[in-house]
């Protein structure tokens, strides 16, 4: 559950155009990460409720992050001790951070074809849920090769059933999930994350190009209120592999959010140039609560204490001092 902390933290980056949250499970075999909150039981809603109240007290706007890990988890964080769910039985090459260290995954299992509606009403359920708690909308993470990606591409995918296989089928629980979210919620509080190149998380595909120019057509059909799109390697280099991304953004017609290394210089030549609508910041909002004054003002920017990151207190979390405080 979202703490007073948490409320804090976020009500301290309320200045922010938009804050979408930290990934948020919809349930809890959707956890990953130890300490990672969810947004699927009554304490939950009521902890993010802190949260939301805290923001537009400040006169801010916050989305929640749905997240589903799918096979970048471990038994031990999984209900019962039992494996991780993918699309296919395929362990990827990664770690997460289980019982205070990093650790390989564990092997998952593949979904039976019977459970993924479930999947599909854990998102539509986590977003009303969101709601209530008072969020403004939601994003669906699509991104970074957790579950949904993992559906999408065709290097953890290799179902032969309708969910696997053509650029259709391997779009098609993704599609699912926006659809019911937009019909709980409204489109107009839905948001979508897509990495089309990165390799987060031991994540692959063989046809970006074409497999993500659906998507988008499909999204845009769909009249999300936006697409957050990761450029290139997530947390890495912008040029990491070939891809379009004008042509991405030519097939999605609403508001394009720009995400990847982006700093005031780039994001002020994209926004001129017209080939981005929204900028994210992350690692740079972590250690400058005050960053959009910051960039208004030209002011430097503090650096953020890695030896402090995912600590669970205040100390590289709430201790950034504001420079117009």
């Amino acid at each position: 559950m979202p703490s007073e902390l948490a409320a804090t933290y976020y009500a301290q980056r309320a200045s922010a155009g938009l804050i979408i949250t930290e990934a948020t499970q919809v349930s809890a075999q959707a956890q990953g990460y130890q300490d990672t909150p969810g947004l699927y039981t009554p304490e939950q809603i009521a902890g993010w409720r802190k949260v939301t109240e805290a923001v537009h007290a400040k006169g801010g706007h916050i989305f929640a992050q749905l997240w589903h890990v799918g096979r970048v988890s471990h038994a031990d964080v999984q209900p019962g001790g039992a494996a991780p769910v993918a699309p296919s039985a395929i362990r990827a090459e990664t770690k997460t951070f289980v019982n205070n260290g990093f650790v390989d995954v564990s092997q998952p299992r593949a979904l039976a074809l019977v459970e993924l509606p479930g999947i599909v009403n854990d998102f539509r359920q986590a977003a009303a849920n969101a709601i209530a708690a008072g969020f403004d909308g939601v994003e669906i993470h699509g991104a970074n090769g957790y579950l949904l990606e993992q559906f999408i591409k065709d290097g953890a995918n290799q179902r032969t059933d309708a969910y696997g296989g053509s650029i259709e089928n391997r779009a098609r629980l993704l599609l699912e999930v926006v659809a019911a979210v937009v019909k709980e919620i409204g489109s107009d509080r839905t948001g979508v994350r897509i990495s089309p190149v990165s390799p987060a998380n031991g994540i692959s595909c063989s046809d970006p190009q074409p497999q993500y120019d659906y998507i988008a057509a499909q999204l845009s059909a769909l009249r999300i209120v936006y697409l957050h799109v990761v450029e290139g390697a997530t947390g890495g280099p912008r040029d990491f592999a070939p891809f379009d991304y004008d042509a991405l953004r030519q097939r999605f017609r609403q508001t394009y959010l720009a995400n990847n290394g982006y700093d005031l210089e780039l994001a002020t030549t994209r926004l001129n140039d017209g080939t981005a609508d929204l900028f994210a910041f992350g690692r740079a909002f972590i250690s400058n609560p005050d960053l959009v004054e910051r960039l208004k003002t030209g002011a430097p920017l503090a650096q953020p204490d890695f030896a402090t990151l995912y600590g669970g207190g205040a100390a590289g979390y709430t201790d950034y001092p504001a420079i117009t405080a």
